[in-house]
């Protein structure tokens, strides 16, 4: 197995190419931690995991400074001096628009607007080149009453019969979402490559990640036999379908690695974390398959 350093170094001579190919333009990655770890891991190719000082922090220019009283900013900008090429993300893990319900009030509940884009996404997506996007995670009953979101679609509450499991308005959600990037770009309002990327599977065994789930009962990914063909995120791929959004699938072939998650190895941890990566990792695959569009389309 390559090592760290070994590894740092290969993904960074692989992306040398397209990387050169990227001058003047801005990468954004748009989505929850998962679509962060996977702009942490593009960071570290091309970095080497190092500070260095042709890396320039533009976040003031996308408007993503720490908010009052906020832990951190909404996202993060990094600008590469010498090919004047940005990465960025931005924090949205539904990929819609959120807004306080009152703003006056500090236990406001959230309007969470599924046919309307994030408003970081509306506001930027003309000067875009490469827009990567995940959702998935945050679609559960435990985060939306903890974060006080209230679905509304047209301006009001939606209370549609048809759409009461989360599945359902994740599907609604990302069509909706996908139909507007798909309008953007046939009307050349963006000159971006766009992609979807599948969800990221979770490798909890023996409950959940509250109940006692855990995942370090192995050392090396698991053989095919007890991985499952139909471990495909259908919701993103039914959303993408006839649009010019493209699908980066990546749900089978993580699906190997329940060898491969912060597991037990994180500092001050209550419970396994079998949901995130470790870095260099599975991310570093996305990305390289990643890169191998952006070979083809630039």
């Amino acid at each position: 197995m390559l090592s760290l350093c070994t590894r740092l170094m290969h993904n960074m001579t692989i992306f040398n190419i397209p990387f050169r190919r990227m001058s003047n333009k801005v990468i954004l990655f748009i989505g929850d931690s998962i679509g962060r770890q996977q702009h942490q891991s593009l960071m570290c190719m091309l970095t080497g995991g190092k500070e260095d000082d042709s890396v320039e922090d533009v976040g003031f220019v996308y408007g993503l400074e720490l908010p009052p009283g906020a832990r951190r900013p909404d996202g993060v900008a990094h600008r590469f001096v010498k090919t004047n090429t940005t990465i960025i993300h931005y924090w949205s893990v539904l990929l819609c628009d959120i807004q306080p319900i009152n703003e006056t009030d500090p236990n406001t509940f959230y309007s969470v607007h599924l046919d309307r884009p994030p408003i970081f996404l509306q506001k930027f997506i003309d000067i875009m080149d490469v827009i990567v996007l995940n959702s998935g995670h945050h679609w559960n009953r435990g985060k939306m009453v903890a974060n006080k979101w209230i679905h509304y679609m047209n301006g009001e509450p939606f209370t549609d019969l048809q759409f009461q499991t989360l599945d359902a308005l994740r599907q609604l959600s990302l069509t909706k979402l996908m139909a507007w990037l798909d309008d953007n770009i046939r009307h050349n309002n963006t000159k971006a490559e766009v992609y979807m990327r599948s969800l990221s599977p979770r490798h909890f065994f023996q409950g959940e990640w509250d109940s006692g789930g855990r995942c370090d009962n192995n050392i090396v990914p698991v053989e095919k036999k007890n991985v499952s063909s139909q471990v495909v995120d259908k919701i993103v791929e039914d959303a993408v379908r006839g649009t010019r959004v493209h699908l980066l699938n990546i749900t089978y072939i993580s699906a190997f690695r329940d060898d491969a998650h912060i597991s037990k190895y994180k500092l001050d941890q209550q419970h396994q974390d079998c949901l995130h990566w470790c870095l260099p990792g599975v991310p570093d695959v996305w990305n390289e398959i990643l890169y191998a569009e952006l070979l083809d389309r630039f």
